[in-house]
Parts: structure tokens; C-alpha cells; sequence
């Protein structure tokens, strides 16, 4: 008598996967796995996604390859079955300043979509998702909020950073160079030599930049454990870390331990609490608006400014302070921003992570480094309050987002400069056109004119590089770098091009930012800007077919998080 070769029971942590390999009617599916090497043992495991993002078009994304090697090692160990898929990535650095910028944003949604047909279509039981550079990490996320399957995000580590003339550099430094060559302030040579040691090796932009401030915003997610994300992407502890992910996963799977459970308003608040006492990129509203929206849960721009007007800054981090990712590891980890926010009363110490601990277990486990100066007490911060403030007024009624870490200005009033995309503003600012005390306006650069919410580093380190930013601002519907510093107002919603006030401003209108009032407003009456935007048509859109067409009218405002949705 021959044994039944179907006849075996499921394991029970196959909760999603068991639908696709099980019994006879899957013979097909079974064959079509097997070809691609994976046995009848292997398929009897729970199978676990691991997605990454890695790409050859920038450092940050580099190592992902060689990390997912470790990540399945671990899951295959722990006894399941990992299945490794790659999405895609756009990098900002390498797009500043092009029309290839207009892509990053757009990038979100296409990782979250493909993360989310992958896992739909494959009925993994639950996901790694390996992620770095700006868009990689909320396009995750809010792929896992959509999918709500048990799942550990890691992010693959900072870069170190260069060095140049004695001087530890990143890449803000290179567009910051960029504006001081235009000035005459440096020769071509030197900036040749900036631009080739400025980024040495794999690894997200150094700084508290975007991808850090992602990376910090998932360890308050709880959606990794606490200290892994910190671990520098060229140190040999990364390899260990992922190893130890990859059995983690396995045991998020046969706990059942869902996102849903982990990303609570609790947790989306420690996230935003986090941001701010880093100092870290306005991007961060942007991407943590966009999240808590995907999971259904009520966070909004205003929440964010409320809980960055009461949270100060701990963390003395670039590119306003001094102090790179790689210095954070060095002195303790992310842990010693957990312990001094939960020192505070500023963040929700109770919240578990993925790994079951609390945060008020990570940061009892912080060991500091002595003598380290890069995270302050918080009984004496750097700054007083977060480093971003929401603002509204006649030209942002539904809200736009300024800068504050770096500089300790207010306000500004002066005339405007207006225009209608980035590369007419940098080439006045190269040309030397703007004047101390303008206000450089930036328009048709938001979600749906840009389309896509261009960053703008290549016109705020140009800025820099002048040196004129203590002595302009700059407003746009667009959004910054979390590289950039400097008087800087974004997000600016409702867009230009969607007949936002924006669309009005005038060449001279006297336009005023003030941040105690929490005002930005044109000095024009309501009846003179009505007057105008019914004059005003829309400009053409910059693309009528393809992704950017499709995204522009899927989009919603940056307010909103610039998420995509049907019927919009």
C-alpha cells in the first residue's frame, strides 16, 4: 500500500500560504515552485516574503542583496520558508534638481503597490520588507498597514561619512558646494574632490536626513526592534542583525503578531515625537500623515505640530547640528532619544514593538556610551521645541510645514519672487538674482502640478552656498530634503495647480511667514486674491499619459499625505 503524498497536515502557522500549496488541487502551483528549487519540505513550512529594494542607481539601497542572504538564513533556521522579491527605488540624491525628481514621491506609492500585489498574489504568511532610501521605508509600511499579515521591517543602515580635507562631509555638503561654486566661493577642483569622497560606500544619506528620519519613525512604529535599524550599513554587525530579523519574522508569523496591533495612534504619536526631537526631515509629516492613514488611523498635520511644539530637541544631528547616523550608533543608539523622550513624559512608553518589548524596555537596555555628546538630556535640550511647525493662513488654508531646526528665526516678510518651477528658480539663484530679503516662491511643484512634489535641495543648497540663507525664505507647494536647512516653508496645500492660493502670488506681492502666529500670508485682501484666481487658468499639465499622468490625478493633497485613492 503507497502512502498518500497529499496526505499531510498543514503546519498551522500556514494561515495565508496553506491556500496555495496544500493539497492536490495546488499540484500546478507545487510544480512551478519546484522548478524554481523549493521542495515539498519547503513547502510545507509557512512561507515569508522578503522584499527588497535593492537597486544599483545610489549607495543607499546596496547592500540589500547580501542582507537578504542573511535575512532567509535566519528564516530557514527559525523553520520556515523565505520567497525573495525586489520593487523598485528612485533615488533623491541622484534626481535633485532634474525633471527625474518628480519620480521619488511617485516611488511611494508604486512600493506600496507592489509590496501589496506580491504578498496578495504569492499568500505569504508574513513579510521582511528591506528597505533605506527615502521612499523605500513609508512605501513599506504602507503596504503592511494594507496587508496587515505579520511582518518586521529593517532598514539596511546609514552610510558612513566622507571625508574631505580633514572634514566629515555627505552629500548635503555636495549641493551646499554647488551653490558656493556658482558664488565664485570655490573652484571647480574642489568640488570635484567634495563630490568624490562624499559618499564612500553603501549606505543611506548620513544625516537626519529623510531616510534616517524614516528609520527612526519605524523604530517608534515598533514595526522593528529597537537599536537594529541603527546598526551602520558597512559595520560587520549588520550582517548578525538581519540573521536575527529573519528568526524574528518567523516568530511574528507563528504569533500572529499583526501591524495592526503594533501601529496604534500610541505608536503613530511616538513616531512623530521622535521625529521632532531629532530634528529630523519635514518629510517625516509628510510620510507619518500618509501611514496613519493607510492603518485608519486619525493623525493629522495639526497633531504633528502639536506634538512638535512640545518636544524638544535631544538629538544634535546634521545637517543642522553636527553629528552624522554613524555617531548615534557610536554613542548608544536611537535608545538614548527612547530614554530621554520617556524621561519627559513626551512619548507612550508603554507600546510594544514587533519584538515584544516596550519602549520603556529599550530604552532601560540603552548602553551609552561615555562621555558621548550627541543625545542632550532632556532637561537641557538644544532646542525647546521639535523641529517643525505647521502653518496656515491666506496662502495655505489647508496647511503647509516649515523648518525650524538649524536656525532660530520666526519670521520673515519681503517681496516675492515668483516661480513656476525649480530649474527657473535655480537659475536665478545661480545667476545671482535673488536679494536679501526676498521671499523665493516655488509653484506648480506640488503632488498633482509637479506632478510628483519635487524636493528642492538643489535650489536650497544653491541658497546656502550664496549665502543668503539667513537672509531669504523660501515657500512652495513642493517639499524639502531632509538635507536642507534655512528658512523653508513646503507642502503648501491646497497646490497651485489645483487653484490654490499659490496660483495668485504676484512678482512683489509682500509676502510674511510667522511661525508664532503660525501664519502664512500674502498681504492682499480677500477680495483682491478671489479676483485673481477667477482669472487664473490652470497651466497645461506636464503629462498627459504614463505613471505621472495617472499619479497626478490620483493624488491628494500634501496635507492629506499625498496618498493615491480611487474616485479622488
Amino acid at each position: 500500500m503507497t502512502s498518500d503524498p497529499y496526505d499531510n497536515a498543514s503546519d498551522p502557522a500556514k494561515r495565508i500560504s496553506a491556500a496555495l500549496t496544500d493539497g492536490p488541487d495546488r499540484a500546478g502551483a507545487r510544480a512551478m515552485l519546484k522548478g524554481t528549487g523549493f521542495t515539498d519540505e519547503d513547502l510545507a513550512k509557512p512561507i515569508i516574503g522578503v522584499a527588497t529594494t535593492w537597486i544599483e542607481t545610489m549607495p543607499c539601497n546596496l547592500n540589500q542583496r547580501d542582507l537578504a542572504v542573511d535575512v532567509k538564513r535566519g528564516i530557514r533556521d527559525a523553520g520556515a520558508t523565505p520567497m525573495e522579491f525586489n520593487t523598485i527605488a528612485v533615488s533623491d540624491g541622484v534626481s535633485m534638481g532634474t525633471s527625474g525628481m518628480r519620480a521619488s514621491l511617485v516611488s511611494r506609492e508604486v512600493i506600496a503597490d507592489s509590496i501589496e500585489l506580491v504578498a496578495r498574489g504569492h499568500l505569504f504568511d508574513g513579510l521582511v520588507c528591506l528597505v533605506a532610501c527615502d521612499k523605500t521605508t513609508p512605501g513599506a509600511v504602507m503596504a503592511l498597514a494594507r496587508l496587515d499579515i505579520p511582518a518586521v521591517v529593517f532598514y539596511t543602515g546609514s552610510i558612513a561619512p566622507g571625508l574631505y580635507r580633514g572634514r566629515e562631509v555627505s552629500i548635503g555638503d555636495v549641493y551646499e558646494a554647488i551653490g558656493a561654486y556658482a558664488a565664485g566661493k570655490m573652484t571647480a577642483e574642489e568640488l570635484h574632490e567634495l563630490e568624490s569622497v562624499a559618499c564612500p560606500a553603501a549606505g543611506a544619506c548620513g544625516g537626519q536626513f529623510t531616510a534616517n528620519t524614516m528609520s527612526t519613525m519605524v523604530d517608534f512604529l515598533g514595526l522593528t526592534p529597537l537599536g537594529a535599524n541603527g546598526i551602520p550599513a558597512v559595520n560587520g554587525a549588520k550582517a548578525d542583525a538581519a540573521y536575527e530579523i529573519g528568526k524574528l519574522a518567523v516568530d511574528v508569523v507563528r504569533a500572529d503578531r499583526r501591524p495592526s496591533q503594533i501601529v496604534t495612534k500610541a505608536a503613530v504619536e511616538n513616531a512623530a515625537a521622535a521625529i521632532a526631537g531629532t530634528g529630523g526631515s519635514t518629510n517625516g509629516v509628510l510620510h507619518l500623515v500618509a501611514i496613519a492613514r493607510e492603518f485608519g488611523i486619525d493623525f493629522t498635520i495639526d497633531d504633528f505640530d502639536r506634538i512638535s511644539a512640545s518636544t524638544p530637541i535631544v538629538a544634535d544631528m546634521k545637517p543642522w547640528g553636527r553629528y552624522h547616523a554613524t555617531d548615534v550608533y557610536r554613542a548608544g543608539g536611537v535608545g538614548l532619544v527612547a530614554r530621554e523622550l520617556r524621561e519627559g513624559a513626551l512619548v507612550h512608553a508603554d507600546v510594544a514593538s514587533v519584538d515584544g518589548r516596550t519602549l520603556a524596555d529599550a530604552a532601560d537596555a540603552v548602553e551609552e556610551t561615555e562621555g558621548q555628546t550627541v543625545v542632550v538630556p532632556v532637561a537641557t535640550p538644544l532646542k525647546s521645541r521639535g523641529g517643525v511647525a505647521v502653518l496656515r493662513g491666506n496662502l495655505a488654508p489647508e496647511g503647509c510645514v516649515v523648518k525650524l531646526a538649524g536656525h532660530d528665526r520666526t519670521e520673515h516678510r519681503g517681496p516675492a519672487r515668483v516661480f513656476d518651477s525649480e530649474e527657473e528658480c535655480f537659475a536665478a539663484v545661480k545667476a545671482g538674482a535673488i536679494e536679501p530679503g526676498d521671499v523665493v516662491v516655488i509653484r506648480y511643484e506640488g503632488p498633482a502640478g509637479g506632478p510628483g512634489m519635487r524636493e528642492m535641495l538643489h535650489v536650497t543648497g544653491a541658497i546656502v552656498g550664496e549665502g543668503l540663507s539667513e537672509e531669504v525664505a523660501l515657500v512652495t507647494d513642493g517639499r524639502f530634503s531632509g538635507a536642507t536647512h534655512g528658512f523653508m516653508v513646503g507642502h503648501i496645500s491646497p497646490e497651485a495647480a489645483r487653484g490654490g492660493p499659490l496660483a495668485a502670488l504676484r512678482e512683489g506681492d509682500q509676502v510674511v511667514v510667522d511661525v508664532d502666529a503660525r501664519e502664512l500670508r500674502v498681504e492682499l485682501s480677500d477680495d483682491e486674491l478671489a479676483a485673481r484666481l477667477r482669472d487664473w487658468t490652470p497651466p497645461p499639465p506636464r503629462h498627459t499619459s504614463g505613471v505621472f499622468a495617472k499619479y497626478a490625478a490620483l493624488v491628494s493633497s500634501a496635507s492629506e499625505g499625498a496618498i493615491t485613492r480611487a474616485g479622488l
